[in-house]
């Protein structure tokens, strides 16, 4: 389409520096600089994942060597003791709060992102998760417990949801001929945040601690500091396209996909479908399964095997000393790291090969080859096939991933694009439930299962196969989602008069306007090394921790 046929209005008129109008993209303007803005954003945020790190230095905050422990403590007296060590358990409620407060805050403030744009979500997301930390540190140093919970736990977790759901919907507009590579772009970066997080922290606690200090508080203010410099870079990269535009060159199909809506549903009836429910269970499931997966990760691997991962298959793990305990300990933190690189390449994967063969089909494969491999995982350990084991849980890693990565385009697939990143929020729910479900499900049953006398190595069989019933399920689902009837999408005029309140550029025809062209130009090329290396230093990282698994 020539430029002659296109029209662009400019003008930021009385815009402040963060509202919405302000960040309507210009022409000349790349659309490549948006991904690693969002990237920014979530590398940083998904440290949450990295933050059990400081569970171990912060349970010995007093005694520095050697825990202060009291018998009479309590979980309400933890919070606001000054002469006892935190136990794990009672540090460890801090994980609970960012993943409930992640899916809570999302779900309320994701009609307010969609009004104000990209730009003050990200702000405020950075300074709710800085701000958190950095009130978390004051925690460590007055050594209660109470305010790291509201600090990071509550504060942070706010920045969280806020942060997680900013690019969505401005990366789905960026992105409409791929929208599934656009978002896993970016929500690879929140699976990878503690990737480059967790080491870096490792680094800083060993740099700080002294004889009187583990080092953790002043590891907080400096992840702070640099978090906020990275994420506000983010914030103040975003741009949204104007009404209008779609990249140069770029037709809509003209045959019309079933899946695939041209239209829009409004935030406030998307919730009254079937559709949004049974969305809602896809993602529980998939995730309560993974999640399950991923917290037991480490002990699975050493309760089965054992002796074998040192070479000596007649021991089992009862039967290792604490040394040779420690030392399939350190190998099974490889499989950890391994596993999080499957977590991370397979959201990229899987959302990318999601444009060419639909969402519902990318989760009907998440499904059927998630209940194959987790029934197939109990026959691996009896074999004593580490190999195999290890590459079953390396795919089913990959897409858990990919389901978080997915999601979004599903969500605006089957409800449009207008309101994706606030019905994305409330879909996030379905994340806060995954994380009570499945490691409660799992751990319970192991309990269980070890409380009646059956052998570590088999402890895992049922839970095996109790996932693969909440596979079934989500299978089920899934094959349940259908278009939706034309009732609930708005008129052409509904979408018109709500494009117009929120925005002051306006595009008289459809086009590129000048606007998303330039590829990987050198602007394009540094703002994708800021994000790039970060994430290549983690790889490597992660890479040397699990060369023993195959020593």
């Amino acid at each position: 389409m020539s430029t002659a046929s296109e029209t662009f209005a400019g003008g930021f008129g009385g815009a402040g520096l963060l509202d919405r109008e302000r960040i309507i993209a210009k022409p000349g303007f790349n659309r490549w600089l948006v991904p690693p803005a969002a990237l920014a954003i979530h590398l940083c945020i998904g440290m949450a994942y990295g933050f059990s790190v400081f569970w171990l230095p912060l349970s010995r905050a007093i005694g520095v060597t050697q825990p202060v422990a009291c018998a009479d403590l309590t979980l309400m007296s933890a919070l606001f003791t000054t002469t006892c060590d935190w136990r794990v358990a009672d540090l460890g409620w801090m994980y609970t709060l960012f993943f409930v407060l992640l899916g809570s805050s999302a779900a309320i403030w994701g009609g307010w992102l969609e009004r104000v744009g990209p730009r003050k979500a990200g702000l405020v997301s950075a300074l709710c998760w800085c701000g958190g930390i950095t009130i978390a540190a004051v925690g460590v140093i007055s050594h209660q417990l109470w305010l790291m919970w509201i600090g990071a736990g509550v504060i942070g977790g706010i920045g969280l949801g806020i942060g997680y759901i900013s690019p969505v919907s401005t990366l789905i507009k960026w992105f409409p001929d791929r929208r599934g590579m656009a978002t896993g772009m970016a929500i690879m970066g929140f699976g990878g945040g503690a990737m480059i997080g967790a080491p870096m922290a490792d680094k800083l606690m060993a740099h700080f601690k002294t004889a009187e200090s583990v080092g953790v508080w002043q590891t907080f203010l400096v992840m702070a500091a640099v978090y906020i410099v990275f994420m506000l870079g983010g914030a103040f990269g975003y741009r949204i396209p104007p009404a209008g535009w779609r990249p140069e060159g770029w037709v809509p199909p003209v045959t019309k996909k079933t899946m695939i809506t041209p239209h829009h549903v409004h935030l406030k009836h998307a919730h009254k479908t079937k559709q949004f429910w049974l969305i809602w269970a896809v993602l529980c499931l998939n995730v309560s399964a993974g999640i399950g997966v991923i917290g037991m990760a480490s002990p699975m691997l050493q309760e089965i095997f054992g002796g074998r991962l040192l070479g000596m298959p007649e021991l089992t793990f009862t039967q290792l000393d604490d040394g040779q305990k420690t030392a399939i300990a350190a190998i099974a933190a490889g499989f950890a790291g391994l596993l999080s690189l499957f977590n991370i390449g397979g959201r990229f994967f899987w959302a990318s090969l999601s444009d060419r063969i639909g969402r519902k089909n990318t989760y009907f494969t998440f499904f059927v080859l998630g209940i194959a491999l987790y029934a197939l995982a109990p026959t691996a350990a009896h074999m004593g096939s580490q190999v195999l084991f290890v590459a079953i849980f390396c795919i089913i890693l990959s897409m858990y991933g990919g389901g978080f990565a997915t999601i979004p385009a599903y969500l605006a697939d089957i409800f449009g694009t207008q309101f994706v990143g606030a019905i994305h929020g409330r879909l996030l729910t379905a994340w806060a439930t995954a994380g009570i479900i499945g490691p409660v499900v799992v751990n319970y049953i192991r309990e269980f299962q070890i409380s009646a006398g059956v052998p570590r190595e088999q402890v895992y069989d049922f839970t095996m196969y109790i996932l693969v019933g909440m596979l079934v399920l989500g299978l089920i689902a899934n094959a349940f989602v259908k278009p939706l009837p034309e009732k609930w999408f708005m008129s052409e005029a509904e979408v018109a008069a709500l494009q117009a309140k929120n925005a002051a550029q306006q595009a008289v025809a459809a086009g590129s306007f000048g606007i998303g062209k330039g590829g990987l130009d050198g602007k394009a090329m540094l703002a994708w090394a800021a994000v790039g290396i970060p994430i290549l230093w983690g790889v490597w990282v992660t890479l040397q921790k699990t060369a023993a698994l195959f020593n």
